[in-house]
């Protein structure tokens, strides 16, 4: 193996490690943490204010909103934002973790100009056929981002809106809120989930998992996003 091989090998191994050493106290204490892990990063009342999607789960069961600021432009965060997903750019989270669990996700560190296309219809992947996906709903470029869980097999979304818990059904909306005359911006990430009760125990498991991997994708965009901003202030 290259020098540059063994250093990514290292890496990555590193990057687990690092997931690791978070997730397992935030599994173990999940129950007192659960309100501070679901607003992480949200400041003046933004995990109750309204965000795009909202009224295609109007009584969820369980929900989430996330925040972090970003030293960039919404312009810039939305090129990485729109590229999110198995297959292109990546999640910009954990991808060791995520590929023990053979999610084949390879999160890019550049701006890809053909994955910047994303329309209403299209399929966002979280792994390979058969994984968790979701669909294109609701978007507004340089702003906003819904996307409705679908069955893995089909690529179908639940009927919605989804009014009760007899069917399965996951949003994850994503808004970006400009700051500073346009120069930087607030990134808002919310998921709404309803489901029948016998799946309950099953979801609040997989609650404080979601929270380690998806506070990584707010800061892994704000990493790349606020890197590319300095580079091209330097060239």
């Amino acid at each position: 193996m290259s020098t540059a091989g063994r250093g990514r090998a290292r890496w990555a191994v590193l990057d687990a490690l690092a997931g690791v050493v978070l997730l397992v106290p935030t599994v173990v204490a999940a129950p007192l943490l659960r309100r501070a892990y679901n607003r992480w990063g949200t400041t003046d009342g933004e995990d109750r204010s309204l965000l795009p999607g909202d009224e295609l789960i109007p009584k969820p069961k369980l929900s989430h909103t996330r925040a972090i600021s970003i030293d960039a432009s919404p312009t810039r965060v939305w090129r990485w934002l729109v590229q999110i997903g198995q297959g292109r750019g990546g999640l910009y989270s954990y991808d060791a973790l995520e590929n023990l669990i053979g999610c084949r996700i390879h999160s890019v560190e550049r701006i890809v100009p053909e994955l910047q296309c994303l329309a209403v219809g299209d399929v966002v992947r979280l792994g390979p056929e058969r994984y968790p996906a979701f669909r294109v709903v609701e978007l507004v470029p340089g702003r906003s981002l819904v996307l409705v869980a679908v069955d893995p097999a089909t690529k179908e979304p639940p009927t919605l809106p989804v009014e009760d818990g007899s069917t399965t059904a996951t949003t994850w909306s994503w808004e970006l809120r400009p700051e500073n005359e346009g120069r930087s911006c607030r990134l808002l990430t919310r998921q709404r989930l309803t489901f029948p009760g016998a799946t309950s125990i099953l979801w609040h498991v997989l609650e404080p998992i979601d929270f380690v991997m998806e506070r990584r994708t707010l800061l892994g965009i704000k990493r790349r996003a606020e890197r590319e901003r300095h580079e091209a202030a330097h060239t």
